[in-house]
């Protein structure tokens, strides 16, 4: 193959924004795809399909009638369902597939960090009436049920009807947000406890303040991704691509 690549990529992280560009400025064709769960995403650079494929059919089929090359997956570290279905769908159309999934985050020595493998683990770590802020964004329904007779704060980014009841409140906040803001917010609210899912990033504010105010934290565990190639980071996704093109041409 002497041109460059038709690749589908699945975004929804600030590493997709840099494959993007980065694939672009080596010479290939990138189409995006975004499930659509923020209204107004940072551009990707690329053309991009918003709102999911429909199912895992229709997945198949915009791909067969797209005639990618292959796919990078770049979706969150918790995406559960469209990492394995995309590599078993490449594994069905004879694509390579690439996972990219950042590092976890670890706990400094003097962290308190509470690893939790299911949300139905965090009710035993936590006593009744203790302030607690899920980071965990507004698909935490399951989490805020698993934790009854605390008062729950939750952070989405964007306004407007509740996705569900909360005893706390909701805090409107779009990140990137710096450690002393969010030392202000964990002290104003009088939170005890913060809630995270180890999604991993440069970006640590939220765990440094809970260091900094000595909150305990409950870090609950990622999913298992697919058994396929995965890298940790932009600049190895695009040398795995590269690599691709040269086997591929020989």
């Amino acid at each position: 193959m002497n041109g460059g690549l038709k690749i589908l990529l699945l975004a929804g992280t600030a590493e997709a924004r840099g494959v993007a560009k980065g694939l672009v400025q080596a010479g290939h064709q990138v189409v995006a795809s975004l499930a659509g769960v923020t209204a107004a995403p940072k551009s990707l650079v690329v053309p991009t399909r918003r709102g999911g494929f429909g199912g895992r059919q229709a997945q198949v089929e915009y791909m067969r009638r797209e005639s990618f090359d292959m796919l990078i997956d770049a979706t969150h570290p918790f995406a559960k369902k469209i990492p394995h279905r995309s590599h078993e769908i490449c594994q069905e159309l004879a694509l390579p597939y690439l996972r990219l999934n950042r590092p976890e985050w670890a706990p400094n020595p003097d962290e308190i960090w509470h690893p939790v493998a299911t949300v139905e683990e965090l009710s035993s770590l936590m006593p009744l009436g203790e302030k607690v802020f899920l980071t965990t964004g507004s698909h935490s329904h399951d989490i805020a049920q698993a934790l009854p007779g605390r008062v729950l704060f939750c952070r989405r980014i964007e306004a407007g009807p509740e996705p569900f009841p909360l005893s706390g409140g909701w805090v409107i906040g779009r990140p990137p947000f710096s450690k002393d803001a969010e030392t202000t917010l964990f002290h104003e609210l009088g939170i005890t406890w913060i809630v995270a899912k180890n999604a991993g990033g440069a970006t640590r504010a939220k765990l440094d303040a809970a260091r900094a105010l000595g909150l305990s934290v409950a870090m609950i565990d990622r999913p298992q991704g697919p058994d396929a190639p995965t890298v940790e980071n932009v600049a190895d996704a695009l040398t795995w691509v590269a690599e691709l093109v040269e086997r591929q041409n020989g």
